[in-house]
């Protein structure tokens, strides 16, 4: 498979981390910058990506709006009877959109589902970067690293880590390849509790053990939520209408730029030009 866009992954094995919502947000916002992206969903059974493009492209056919959308595939687990097949279909299907995709889009944005599943490590496998959004919980946490209560110690990787890991080494007999992984704190809460900081301890050293890095989440808005009924993004909103963007609505985009700053597309695929038809919207201003 000849492939040079850079795939993106968003992945943890826990549902409700805002894979789908963030996912999005890096589509677009590596469309408004003027790189094309493919999307592709893996979690075709719940499918909160391919709903997301759905409501928008009704938006953009309802407000006869242009709106930069990326190039979408689905891909639904395969129903044959036997495991073999079903693992020969599914990744007939993978290879197929990341080849078609990948001929004619900079970016490969996958979603993948909040379960383990054969589908979703080779998706894994196949990242350039990995993104697992992560909510400032314990209990996502120890998707990471088995935590010894008592004493708050990482005692080695978990499930999800084990599990990347294995992925890496994948890619690295497959095509010598490496996986940037990148793990976003969502949802933080902005009082510094006990908890907050043993759990900001605890990453530090995870990080270190499951070889990712560390980057700042997007808040819990309710704004998320109004966006996605439109098919909108915190980047589609213009400054100039409806008396502004409110500070909830600019501190949210702002999160949104600081997640494409540690993705550095510019570094991946240099620099592009943002389409002539940027509005205010723009990602970098």
């Amino acid at each position: 498979m000849k492939n040079t866009a850079h795939i993106i992954v968003f992945g943890n094995e826990k549902g409700g981390s805002g894979k789908s919502t963030t996912a999005m947000h890096t589509a677009i916002a590596l469309l408004r910058l003027g790189y094309s992206v493919g999307t592709i969903d893996l979690d075709a059974r719940q499918g909160t990506l391919t709903r997301y493009l759905k409501k928008r492209f009704e938006y953009i056919t309802r407000n006869k709006e242009h709106l930069p959308s990326p190039a979408h595939m689905a891909i639904e687990k395969s129903n044959k009877e036997t495991v073999t097949e079903q693992k020969f279909e599914e990744e007939s299907f993978l290879l197929m959109a990341l080849d078609e995709l990948g001929r004619v889009c900079d970016f490969i944005v996958i979603d993948t589902p909040g379960t383990d599943s054969f589908l979703s490590r080779l998706a894994h496998s196949y990242a350039d970067t990995l993104i697992t959004p992560m909510n400032d919980s314990f209990i996502d946490l120890d998707l990471l690293a088995d935590i010894d209560m008592k004493n708050y110690d990482v005692v080695g990787p978990s499930i999800y880590s084990k599990m990347v890991e294995e992925q890496r080494k994948v890619k690295k007999l497959r095509c010598d390849g490496t996986i940037d992984w990148i793990v976003m704190r969502n949802r933080m809460t902005h009082l510094n509790t006990n908890n907050n900081k043993i759990i900001t301890k605890l990453l530090d050293q995870i990080s270190h053990l499951a070889k990712f890095r560390l980057a700042p989440g997007f808040g819990e808005r309710v704004v998320f939520k109004e966006l996605f009924l439109k098919g909108l993004t915190l980047l589609d909103l213009k400054e100039d209408q409806n008396g502004g963007l409110t500070l909830s609505q600019i501190a949210a985009r702002q999160e949104v730029r600081n997640l494409i700053i540690e993705i550095a597309p510019e570094h991946i695929k240099g620099h592009a030009t943002p389409p002539k038809s940027q509005s205010k919207t723009a990602v970098n201003g």
